[in-house]
């Protein structure tokens, strides 16, 4: 009985140790994660093109003083610190940050920025018709028409296969027709296309 005395709080010990070893190697992966997923839209920094109304952060390096989220106004233009105003407009969050590194060099030594797009609000997408939540939509990256209808929702008298999308191509208008019946079956899935800035869902 004493040596089993002996034994259980050796295995006691052994046990904590264990668990403690256990979070601690575990904590990285969770830290990994956490900023793996605050890091996602990352790559869309190379291709998303900035607009009006859209909010950014720019952060230079070691400069906070310089370091700033604000919106971008209607002319197409965002003012910071020591640069007053800047063209935000056209540019992709990584054209931007190349800008104003090179314009902050008079006044900064080896400036380093990013920008970040931490709301889209120039680009959006339009639903109308027999949905529960009509109007502008924001237009999320890889957003689909399925997608979008699945954030307005139909009304009880919504005609779901003869849905239609109008879109604006050199100056022409396109219907593109959507049958929504048929696409959550997995049937003729080539009418739930990508949509585009402008888009306009009508649901008859």
């Amino acid at each position: 009985m004493r040596t089993g005395e002996k034994i259980l709080p050796l295995l006691g010990l052994m046990l904590i140790a264990t668990v403690a070893w256990g979070q601690s190697g575990s904590a990285p992966k969770g830290s990994a994660d956490a900023a793996g997923n605050a890091q996602a839209p990352a790559p869309n920094n190379s291709t998303y093109v900035i607009g009006a109304e859209d909010t950014l952060h720019v952060a230079v390096w070691k400069e906070p003083d310089l370091t700033a989220t604000l919106p971008v106004r209607a002319d197409g233009k965002i003012s910071l610190p020591l640069l007053n105003d800047v063209q935000a407009a056209g540019l992709t969050p990584m054209q931007l940050a190349d800008s104003v590194t090179e314009k902050l060099k008079k006044y900064v030594t080896d400036p380093r920025v990013t920008v970040v797009v931490t709301a889209m609000n120039s680009q959006r997408i339009y639903v109308l018709g027999e949905v529960l939540r009509t109007g502008p939509m924001p237009l999320t990256p890889g957003m689909t028409i399925l997608q979008a209808l699945s954030t307005a929702g139909f009304s009880q008298f919504a005609n779901m296969k003869k849905i239609y999308v109008l879109r604006e191509e050199n100056g022409k208008q396109q219907k593109m027709p959507f049958n929504y019946k048929e696409v959550i079956k997995g049937e003729h899935m080539e009418q739930n296309i990508l949509l585009k800035p402008g888009d306009t869902i009508v649901v008859p």
